[in-house]
C-alpha cells in the first residue's frame, strides 16, 4: 500500500508551492499519494496550522513544517 501524504498550506502561499514540487519531485522516485487540503476557508485549521503552513503529514504523522527535506522525506516513505 502507498503511503498517504497530507499537505496543509493555502493558494499563494510560496513554501506550499516549493513544497509541492519537492513532493511531486520525490513521487517520481517513491509512490506515494498526495491530498491537498486548503486550510483558507477552516477557521479550525488556520488555528491549528495557520503560522506553521505548509504541514505535511506522512500517514497521519506530522513529518514537516515549513520547509521540507528532500533526502528526510525519501527516508520517511522508505522506511529507512
Amino acid at each position: 500500500m502507498k503511503p498517504q501524504v497530507i499537505i496543509y498550506g493555502k493558494p499563494e502561499c510560496c513554501l506550499c508551492d516549493q513544497a509541492l514540487e519537492v513532493l511531486e519531485e520525490v513521487r517520481k522516485l517513491v509512490p506515494f499519494e498526495i491530498e491537498k487540503r486548503d486550510i483558507s476557508g477552516d477557521a479550525d485549521l488556520v488555528e491549528r496550522y495557520g503560522l506553521s503552513i505548509p504541514v505535511i503529514l506522512i500517514d497521519g504523522k506530522m513529518a514537516f513544517k515549513h520547509r521540507i527535506d528532500k533526502d528526510r522525506l525519501i527516508a520517511l516513505l522508505t522506511g529507512m
